[in-house]
């Protein structure tokens, strides 16, 4: 179903979530990217945390539609990865935005000083929009990556890290201007 009427962004808690989301990521990085041969799993995947983006059908989470990943490299200092979007949900716009959002906000509030992360070179204006800066650029398996680093007064703590949101489709399947947070709010 390409239409759903709404959307969650969370952190990955059953196991379905985690397999669908690795899914995924090797249809993007794999098989449409070329990045990698078999899939794109690696050591960091054992310490990182999932987010996930989940199509809604009457209030029912469907299928995963989106991902990242995020890790606390050192005290304070975080980085996120591996975002991906459903090549069927790219033009509903949001759904990346809103989990770079969660990943950030909810880094945010568990302790994070500095958030960076390594764009692919044609999502950087989508990054430098959402207020994060390019400190650099850099090759990684053949293709040009912006080295960036999230400004974190755009990005407050959320008041439950691990609450996510809700985003509702409106007209012509392009989603609402607001999420709604889950269990709180922003602090």
């Amino acid at each position: 179903m390409e239409n759903y009427s709404g959307y969650t962004i969370k952190w990955v808690t059953l196991p379905w979530e985690r397999e669908r989301a690795y899914a995924l990521r090797q249809r993007v990085f794999c098989q449409e990217q070329r990045l990698f041969d078999d899939h794109d799993i690696d050591a960091i995947d054992g310490s990182a945390r999932l987010i996930v983006a989940l199509g809604n059908v009457g209030g029912w989470h469907e299928e995963v539609v989106g991902t990242v990943r995020i890790n606390e490299d050192a005290p304070g200092v975080w980085s996120g990865s591996r975002l991906a979007v459903d090549t069927r949900f790219r033009r509903q716009g949001q759904l990346g935005q809103m989990l770079i959002r969660l990943a950030v906000c909810s880094a945010h509030a568990l302790g994070c000083q500095q958030f960076f992360a390594q764009v692919q070179h044609q999502n950087e204006p989508l990054f430098r929009r959402m207020h994060w800066e390019t400190l650099g650029w850099i090759e990684l398996r053949g293709m040009t990556h912006a080295y960036m680093q999230a400004d974190l007064d755009y990005y407050p703590a959320c008041h439950d890290p691990f609450s996510g949101m809700v985003i509702t489709s409106a007209r012509r399947g392009r989603m609402s201007a607001e999420p709604t947070w889950l269990a709180g709010s922003v602090l």
